[in-house]
């Protein structure tokens, strides 16, 4: 891949950026459109930029509820494709106000170096529901009422 490990933890950090401010605009402009999510459970294309905004902002009650104030990660590994296409592993590690990590996650995304920069095709999450849920419950925090 043309992309060099700095421009992808550029990338990652500008992702892990977007998350911290709780930016769906910015967040979903690293997105390719269509863009996919796959769990264990489920598998959602989300064909535009307006719906990837739409369903961050989804999201960002039940990450405000658990006490996220900060997202970082680690890029775990990188496997090239192709000249523009890379497979990376990141860890997410996910920070409260006063900096104690709260949880981490595994994630895969199919990244793809277009006009634009560094693209995410695909996520492929591991264990983001199982560990986001361990921490809900920890915390008393009822996911199903945020839904």
């Amino acid at each position: 891949m043309t992309a060099s490990d700095d421009r992808i933890s550029d990338y990652l950090t500008r992702y892990a950026d977007s998350l911290t401010a709780f930016d769906a605009e910015t967040a979903a402009g690293l997105w390719s459109a269509p863009g996919m999510i796959v769990n264990d459970r489920t598998s959602g294309v989300l064909d535009s930029r307006d719906a990837m905004v739409d369903g961050l902002r989804q999201s960002y009650p039940i990450y405000q509820r658990l006490g996220l104030a900060s997202v970082g990660f680690e890029l775990l590994e990188r496997r090239d494709l192709s000249d523009r296409l890379a497979l990376v592993r990141v860890r997410w590690l996910f920070f409260d106000a006063g900096g104690a990590q709260l949880t981490d996650t595994d994630s895969y995304y199919l990244l793809r170096d277009e006009a634009e920069g560094l693209q995410a095709c695909v996520c492929v999450e591991t264990d983001a529901a199982q560990k986001l849920q361990a921490l809900a419950a920890e915390r008393g925090v009822d996911l199903t009422s945020l839904s």
